[in-house]
């Protein structure tokens, strides 16, 4: 069974975990690596257990932290087209882009993605499926499409972060 773990949230700072068996995949990552990495080893996670890293979009409290951890971590960030690049500090970092739509495979967890509605480029969420289980997320949305709302219907964990 898989499972979803906030590890902070707040206008200072955002970032999650989606947890299958001992290995997992971090969504955003909006504080630095000391409070990131206290939030893992509290949970007993390894980083070198962490198979990715998925970003919803490109405000700071959403990625205040991936250009350091990129320096202590070597996986790959997920991130849709146009979202990392759009900060120039972050164009270097080694981004798999993909489109609001795709699916996404990443150490067998199959990931729809789909657009949601915010003020940036191409912010998105994620609908998680592994081991016959599945996990919904939306952070820092006005309003879900029906597209969303499909990509989300049957989950059996349904996490929805908004600070306002």
């Amino acid at each position: 069974m898989s499972e979803f773990i906030s590890l902070y949230s707040g206008s200072s700072g955002n970032s999650s975990v989606v947890r299958c068996g001992e290995r997992y995949l971090i969504v955003d990552m909006g504080k630095g690596v000391r409070t990131t990495g206290a939030a893992l080893k509290e949970l007993e996670l390894n980083i070198s257990d962490c198979d990715g890293i998925l970003v919803t979009h490109e405000h700071s409290d959403h990625i205040k932290g991936l250009e350091v951890w990129c320096k202590h971590w070597n996986g790959p960030i997920f991130s849709s087209r146009g979202t990392l690049t759009s900060k120039e500090s972050l164009a270097h970092l080694p981004v798999e882009e993909f489109d609001p739509g795709d699916t996404l495979s990443i150490a067998g967890v199959h990931i729809q993605t789909y657009s949601t509605s915010h003020d940036v480029v191409n912010p998105v969420g994620y609908r998680f499926d592994a081991q016959g289980d599945s996990i919904g997320f939306a952070t820092d949305t006005g309003e879900l499409s029906n597209h969303a709302i499909d990509a989300l219907k049957d989950c059996r964990i349904l996490a929805l972060e908004s600070n306002h």
